[in-house]
Formats: structure tokens, C-alpha cells, sequence
């Protein structure tokens, strides 16, 4: 008895076409090829973005031009080519002294970053120990929570008549509205760090027997340290931005002050130029407080 034998005859539709399509253009897109082996994928060289960057700045400069060339700007407007004049005429004698407040921009500079660390400082020694004692204990926390959401919303110019009126004095003023600036950003930061915590090193430590300073000093604090860093690194910003403000109130010496004295004098272009030192400083600033967060480990 005979059998037949029919052949199966494997058929592609078109959802297993779609499928095979789909799959190879998945493997091309991950940079392989159908032998598993990988393409060599486009390095761009560390030149290309400062290039670019180059090259949006000078564009930005020439359509800053044209359009100041055009009449469309105020005439006391700055312009490029009045502005880098200013700038040399500013930063070739940053040094000068001729009287309390007639002082080069080096001195501008100093007694603004004076005023701005001291406040910082300060501001740190009291949002650091108070993020911890908040952090670790739930009934403080809800009870001080009301004080600190009414306060922390308050704009920091906002303290400069109370602070002229309590402490009479100028520059301590300008000291007392930086450590308000700068003080929330930590302390939130602390406390969220703090309760943060895995409870597992908390349950650990006390397992041990460690004393509650041991358990703060060598679990909670490196544990807590990464959020504390993000949270200075949020003051001292904040810290720079409103010490212009503060100063151009107060008066005396600084880059606050400095701004305020050219725009009575109608000197744009001055103003800009210190505009560009103080984002500078600022940077300077922000970068330092970044490569001491690179060297805490988050995990």
C-alpha cells in the first residue's frame, strides 16, 4: 500500500515579512549586523561642540549687530563693538583705588564674594544640624513643617527693611539676606536626605549596639551626604544670585552696587560687561561645588 508523501511548503505572509522587517531594522538601529558583528558608530571629537559653540556665539554677536546698525534699538542700547571696548577699559586696571566706593572691579568683585561666603557659611552650619535633627525625628518635623513652608516662599529682598532695622548696619544686612537665601535649599535638602535612608542601615546600627552619635557620624551622615551636597550646591547659586540685588539696596562696595552706579551714569555697556563677570563667577562657583559632588558616591 502506497502513502504519498505531500511536501510542506513553508510560506512567508505578510505579518512574518512585517515581523523580519521589523527585527532587521531593530538590529540595524542597535549598530549590529546579521553576523552579530558591530558597525562602527560616528565619534565626534571633544572640538566639535566647543566649535559649535564658537560658532553660535559669533552669530549671535553678528545679529546683535545688525540689528543695533538697523536702528531698531534705544540709543543707549550696547553693542558689541562698545561693549568689548568697555570691557578692556574695565579690565585694565581692575586694581585701582581712588576714595571708599571709586575702586576697580577686582574690589567690586571681593567684597561681593566676601559677603556671599560668610552668608553661606553660616547659613550651612545652621541648615545642616537643623536637616538632621529634623530629618531623624517625625514629631519635630510636623511641627516646625508650618514655620518653614510660611518662611521658605519669602523673597529674601523682602527681609532688607527688617534686617536694617534690627541690625543697623549695611553690611551686616547684606549678610543676614544671604544666609536667609541660602539656608532653605540646604535644610530641605537635609531633611529629605535624612529620611531618605534605607531603614535596613538604620536597623543595622542598632542591631550592632552603636550609639546614636556612631549611627549618625558613620551611617546616616555618608549615607545623607550626596542630598546635602545637591542642596549647598542649590544655596551658594542661589546665595550669588541675590547678593546683586541686596548690594544695589545697601549701597557700598560691590557688583550689585557697581551695576547700580552705571546705570545712574547711563553706562550700558559697563553693565554688561559685569553681567558677564558675575555669570562667570558664578560658574566658577557652581563648578566647584559639582566636583565635590563627583567625589561622593551615591550608592
Amino acid at each position: 500500500m502506497s502513502r504519498t508523501h505531500t511536501p510542506i511548503t513553508q510560506t512567508s505572509t505578510p505579518a512574518a515579512r512585517t515581523s523580519a522587517g521589523r527585527t532587521s531594522t531593530s538590529q540595524a538601529s542597535a549598530g549590529r549586523t546579521s553576523t552579530g558583528r558591530t558597525l562602527p558608530r560616528e565619534k565626534s571629537g571633544p572640538w566639535k561642540p566647543v566649535a559649535l559653540g564658537v560658532g553660535l556665539f559669533l552669530a549671535f554677536l553678528l545679529v546683535w549687530q545688525l540689528i543695533a546698525a538697523a536702528g531698531w534699538l534705544s540709543d543707549i542700547a550696547p553693542t558689541p563693538a562698545r561693549t568689548f571696548s568697555r570691557g578692556a577699559e574695565i579690565l585694565a586696571d581692575p586694581f585701582y583705588r581712588d576714595g571708599p566706593a571709586s575702586v576697580g572691579i577686582f574690589w567690586h568683585m571681593v567684597a561681593s564674594l566676601r559677603r556671599v561666603l560668610l552668608g553661606f557659611i553660616i547659613a550651612m552650619l545652621i541648615a545642616i544640624p537643623l536637616g538632621f535633627w529634623l530629618g531623624s525625628s517625625t514629631t519635630f518635623r510636623r511641627a516646625t513643617d508650618p514655620f518653614v513652608q510660611i518662611l521658605r516662599p519669602v523673597s529674601p529682598l523682602a527681609w532688607l527693611p527688617l534686617g536694617l532695622a534690627l541690625l543697623r548696619d549695611a553690611e551686616n544686612t547684606a549678610v543676614f539676606v544671604i544666609i536667609l537665601s541660602a539656608l532653605w535649599p540646604t535644610l530641605l535638602n537635609t531633611i529629605e536626605a535624612v529620611r531618605g535612608v534605607h531603614p535596613s542601615y538604620k536597623n543595622l546600627g542598632a542591631t550592632l549596639g552603636t550609639s546614636r552619635v556612631d549611627r549618625l557620624l558613620y551611617i546616616i551622615g555618608p549615607a545623607a551626604l550626596p542630598g546635602i551636597i545637591t542642596g549647598m550646591r542649590q544655596s551658594l547659586s542661589t546665595a550669588w544670585l541675590v547678593i546683586v540685588a541686596a548690594e544695589m539696596l545697601v549701597g557700598g562696595q560691590g557688583v550689585g552696587f557697581f551695576v547700580w552706579n552705571m546705570w545712574n551714569r547711563l553706562d550700558i555697556d559697563a553693565i554688561v560687561v559685569v553681567i558677564v563677570l558675575i555669570g562667570a563667577i558664578g560658574l566658577a562657583l557652581d563648578y566647584l561645588v559639582a566636583s565635590l559632588q563627583k567625589v561622593v558616591r551615591y550608592d
